[in-house]
Formats: C-alpha cells, structure tokens, sequence
C-alpha cells in the first residue's frame, strides 16, 4: 500500500539519513588519524584512484530520467538486487529506470516485487538473459558469476538503440550517496571517451599477488567494473561489439580463460584504446576485496559514495575496517522497503499499475469508521518476495500435491517437524518485516533439516499494517504452488507421516481433476500436549482418542467448525464419504490449484476459512471425507488477533460486517443459491473459539 502518514515516513528516512552521515564523518576523522599513524601516502595526485576530480559537475536536472541496468539471475543475486535499490532509492531525488537483465527465476521473483512495490517514479524493463547467452557462451571464464559475469559486456546491443547514458552496476554494490552524482560526471567525458569507470584497488593486474599469476593485461592497475558508466551511442558508433569480440579472441589465444569476467576484457580493450575511458573518482567505487588497497582512498576521501563487495566473501572478507562497511550494509539490508514509497514532489510522473486507484479507494474511507483499521488492511498491497531462498521445482507428476500454509516469526519452530512429516512440495507464505526476513534466512542456514529441503518454497510478504492480512498471505502461497493439486493447511499442524503418498494415490483412485469436481477434506485432531508421541497409523491415533490423549479438532471450544465432518462415522471408515457444507464448517482440505482464492477481506482473526469452504460449495465442490487421512494440530499461545477478537466487541462487529459484505457479494455472483448461507452468515461467533 502507499502509505498514509508520509511525514512520519520521511521523517524516519531523513533521521537515519543524518545518522549515517555523522558516522561517515566521524569513521573519515578515525581513518584520517590512523593513516597519519601509518604512514599511508595514500592517493597520490597523478593516481587514477584519486578522490577528488576538481570542481564537481553540474547535478542533473531535478526531474532527469536516470537509467541504470543490472545483470541478475537467481534466487540469491535476486536478493542482493533489491539491497542495492534499496540504498539507490533512499539517497535518490531523481526518476530512475532500472534496465535488468535477468534469468527465469530472477524476472519471476523481481517483476512480482516492483509489481507490489509500487515505488513512484521508477520503471523497470526486463532482458531476457537466455537470449544473450550464446553471444558470450564462447568465452571459457572461471569467475563464480559465470555466464552472467560475461553480459555487461552485450549491453550496447541488448538494450534499446535509443538509449544513449546508462549506468551500469554490479549486484553487490551498495550506494552511500545520491545517484545523480555519478550520472553528472558523465560531464567529464571528452568527445572520445565512452566508458568511464574506477581505477582497481588491488595489484590484481600487475600480476604480483603470488607467483607465476599471469593477469590480462591491463592500463597500469586495471579499472574495476563493478560501476561504469557507458555512452552507449558511441560505443555502438566505436563498434564495440567487434572490438571486445575481437581483443579477447586474440588475448585466449595465450590465456585458458578470464579470471575476473567481463572485468579482464574490458581492460584488455581499454589497454589497446586507452582513449576511451574516463576514470572516475575513487570513492565511487570503494572494492572490499581480498587484496584490497581501498583504504589508500577512503582514508583520503572526504566522503564515500558506493561501497562494492567484490570478494568471493562478500561480508566476511578480511578488513580491518569491515565492521563500519558492515554495518552500513546491513543498514539497508534490514530497511523498511515501505518507508521508500515516496513521491519526488516537483517531478510528474507515471503512477505504478493501480496505484490511483488504491490511492482513491483509501481517500475514501472515513478514519472514524470503527472498522476503519479492517478497511484500510484490506486495501494495503503488500511487498511481496516470491522464492525467497533458492528452489528447486518438482518434476511434474499428474497427482502430486502441494501442501500451502502461511506463517510469522512465531511460528518458525514449526518448519522442521513440518518438513519430517511432508516430504513432499510445500509452498510457504511469511508474513515478515525486512529484518525478521534475514532472521528467518540466519535461521534456515542453521538448519540441516530446512537447508536441505529444496523442494520448499518460502514466499516473503513484508509486513504494513496492524492486522494479519492471513488470506492475502494464503493466496500469495496458493498461486505460487507448482503442482496439480494443493492440500490447504496451517501451519501449526502436522500430517500423518504417509498423507503426502496416501492423498496422491487418492487423487487418482477417485478420478478428481477433470472427471470430478472434489475437495478431499482431511479430519483435523488436537493435541493439548507440547510432547506426545505422534501416531504412525489410524489404528494408534484412535487409540490416542480414546484415551484422551487427543481431541476431535476444537471439540472444547468449537466443535460445529469440524462436526461436518462426521468423526464417529470416520472411525469405521474404509471408502472416501460424501459429507454436506454446514454452517461454519471449515475443514482443511486438498483440491485443484485453480480453486478459487482465498477472500481477502478477512484480515485478523475470524470466518477466513470458513468463507473459503462456503465459495467452494457455492461452486458445486463435493466434500468427500478421506478415511485413512488424519493432521494434527499442536497446542501454541493464541495470536495477538485472536486476543482482540475475544476482548473487543467492536473487533466482532467488524467481522460481522465483514460477513454481511461477503454474503452480498456471494449473492450477485450465485443469485437465489447463496440464500442457503444466509442463515450461517448471521449466527454471531463465539468469541470463546481459539
């Protein structure tokens, strides 16, 4: 959602705006001290790797579009992409369009994000990465980027003839500064000079690091590509494309392969056309690798502007001043991407897709409303991260079933004795803030259990708001399942440890899918126990019944949600059973992956199932009663929405509204058949239920 309240969020960006530059200048007078101490002749002044370049230039015009394109693929590169638009974005005054060149799995993660996102004044335009392979494919290179490391250097081409400036960034930089003020020394470019890049803080290319290294060659220490400016208009006229291809057949003639990816070519050919690069001040690309002599330029700066994590070890990488660059990464890495959702006042722009529409929906609410904060909820488009962690899809299989659930922070103790029971897929919906996020990540990496399950996917929805959006969450989980068939359920339940192969062999024995409109309804048990020996059949469960170590699901508290079900007919059960919707019947069930969506507009606690299982009958679904299924539900503190729910009459009001409003809605989609809910919609719920 765009926020309301945009002063508090300014107000928030420009205290820690303050805060980082008083850690800046106090870092600049510690390192200015300490390389007095040492010794440190640092930069000297006929150094590429100056931090001064005379006057500055001219800042762009206040509404300029500033393009900048980035080369990512998968899941983790994902990541570290909105990382660096995040520290773009806070620092920003100006329009940008991002040009990414992306994989598969990089455009379906990034189009979702800026999609929900809806950053004003930003577009994004995507490359089909695949496509360009072929053009670098011929170049054997060892850098851990791979076949994307070598795709800069296809740029001119790829992207569109009419773009004349780009700047040009690698994944792991991170901006301390505005990004016009790189896109102004594009004014120091002479009439030949088309590639303007920072001089390379290591001895890398002089070749001395140990012996027998035999670097590409290079212009004194080489230039570093991890930012660049690129006049695209004269590369093209240069004819760059025959250029590069040509240097580095020749340059792999003598050498196996590049070390540093399209880095060693752009330097062999800078090396043999020295007129074509501008170099650029050093503090626009401070480089924290392994070898570093950065500290010869942020020790001299006044200021820095990009910090780049170019070692294989990104944050690990040895440096005595790691802690400071460290924590100023992860100052961005744990930021509220909400509080970035705001306006370049002065500069007319394109509205994201929807936004004037969210934005005249929300003005037309009335703050007074009692229900206001239910409205305003439902309304709010959540951040949304799809594949959070790296995924491997399953083979398609006509049968197989995904099991969808949505989870918060409390509710993380649950993933590994969730991934014991269901060997198979699972698509997960988390609802989470931008620090809980790397918490969450922290915490599958420490796993062996969850960071051996690629099968598993985690789709992050960032948290606005002050109610759990539980059904947005189910249906970001629900649309991102992959396979023909999803069993929906919570997931503070665990399933029999044979329902994954026994719903499968389900599925086809009953013909479901084309044949048969069905959802599978799997008997839901409770335990009040935190320890309990998990039953392995249907034989051991009903004697855990029948000895009160389990219940029938909410038989305390309630029993009608589940009665439906029929769980004295269900102990005899051999054959699947018919059974008939009933009023607040809301069984966890296995159906179709295009079954209707979850309806949004129950947010918090209440009827979120329960509506879910009216608008599956209203569509003709049989309920059919599985008889050797069983999941189990263990005992936890009841939510923060569940206690509001109890507490507050007006919470249930809300809700009632809510009911009211669905109903209305049923009726014009069903006519005279949604009057058999009516009488349901109007029974006032127990404030009792847990």
């Amino acid at each position: 959602m765009l926020p309301r309240g945009r002063p508090r969020a300014l107000g928030a960006a420009a205290l820690l705006l303050l805060l980082l530059l008083l850690g800046f200048l106090l870092f600049d007078g510690r390192l200015r001290r300490a390389a007095a101490l040492d010794g440190d002749p640092g930069a000297g002044p006929g150094d590429h790797n100056r931090s001064d370049c005379g006057p500055p230039p001219p800042r762009p015009s206040k509404c300029e579009l500033l393009h900048v394109a980035i080369v990512c693929a998968g899941h983790n590169s994902s990541r570290d992409v909105i990382t660096l638009v995040k520290s773009m974005l806070f620092y920003r005054k100006n329009p940008l369009h991002l040009h990414l060149v992306t994989d598969a799995v990089a455009r379906n993660i990034l189009e979702m994000l800026f999609h929900t996102w809806m950053v004003p004044a930003v577009r994004v335009s995507f490359y089909n990465a695949d496509e360009l392979k072929s053009q670098v494919s011929w170049i054997p290179n060892k850098h851990y980027s791979g076949l994307y490391g070598l795709m800069k250097l296809v740029l001119p081409s790829a992207l569109p003839a009419e773009l004349a400036h780009v700047i040009v960034l690698d994944t792991d930089v991170t901006f301390a500064s505005d990004i016009s003020e790189l896109w102004a020394l594009f004014a120091h470019f002479s009439d030949t000079q088309a590639i303007g890049l920072v001089e390379n803080q290591s001895d890398w290319y002089l070749g001395n690091l140990w012996k027998n290294h035999r670097p590409w060659p290079a212009l004194g220490r080489g230039f570093n590509t991890g930012v660049i400016l690129l006049r695209l208009d004269r590369l093209r006229q240069a004819g760059w494309e025959q250029m590069w291809r040509l240097t580095a057949r020749r340059e792999l003639l003598t050498l196996p392969a590049t070390s540093l990816a399209d880095q060693d070519i752009f330097n062999a050919v800078i090396k043999e056309h020295p007129g074509l690069v501008q170099p650029l001040p050093c503090v626009w690309n401070v480089q924290l690798s392994d070898h570093t002599l950065a500290e010869r330029c942020y020790s001299a700066a006044s200021d820095l502007k990009v910090i780049h994590w170019n070692s294989p070890k990104k944050l690990q990488v040895k440096n005595k001043h790691v802690e400071f660059f460290r924590n100023f990464y992860l100052t961005f890495l744990e930021y509220d991407g909400n509080l970035l959702r705001r306006e370049l006042f002065g500069c007319p722009s394109q509205p994201p897709p929807g936004a004037e529409q969210l934005q005249q929906a929300l003005a037309q609410l009335d703050e007074e409303d009692p229900c206001f904060e239910f409205r305003q909820q439902q309304l709010t488009v959540h951040r949304v991260h799809v594949t959070f962690l790296p995924h491997e899809p399953p083979p398609p299989r006509p049968h197989d079933v995904t099991l969808v659930a949505q989870l918060s922070m409390d509710r993380l103790q649950m993933l590994e004795a969730l991934c014991r029971h269901w060997p198979g897929p699972m698509s997960l919906a988390l609802y989470l803030t931008d620090a809980e996020a790397q918490q969450f990540l922290r915490f599958i990496e420490a796993s062996p259990v969850l960071a051996a399950r690629q099968d598993v996917a985690y789709h992050v929805v960032y948290r606005e708001g002050p109610l759990y959006p539980v059904n947005q969450l189910r249906n970001v989980a629900l649309a991102q399942a992959l396979t023909p068939y999803v069993f929906l359920s919570d997931i503070d339940f665990l399933p029999a440890y044979s329902l994954y192969d026994y719903l499968r062999a389900s599925i086809e024995q009953l013909g479901l899918g084309s044949q048969r409109k069905a959802a599978l309804v799997v008997p839901a048990f409770e335990t009040l126990h935190y320890r309990f020996s998990f039953p392995h059949s249907k034989v051991e469960l009903l004697a855990l019944l029948d000895v009160g170590a389990l219940y029938t699901f909410r038989y305390h508290e309630w029993p009608r949600g589940h009665a439906p079900t029929d769980y004295a007919r269900w102990r005899e059960a051999q054959a699947p059973y018919r059974v008939q919707w009933a009023a607040d019947y809301e069984p966890y069930v296995v159906v179709p992956r295009d079954c209707p969506r979850y309806d949004p507009r129950f947010v918090g606690f209440g009827w979120n199932k329960v509506a879910h299982i009216v608008e599956l009958d209203a569509q003709e679904y049989e309920l059919l009663v599985l008889p050797e299924a069983f999941t189990i539900h263990l005992p936890h503190a009841p939510s923060l929405d569940i206690s509001r729910f109890r507490s507050s009459p007006t919470y249930r009001d809300c809700l009632q509204a809510l009911k009211d409003e669905f109903h209305q809605d049923l009726s014009r989609h069903h006519g005279a058949a949604a009057l058999k809910y009516l009488p349901a919609l109007q029974q006032p719920q127990s404030p009792a239920r847990d």
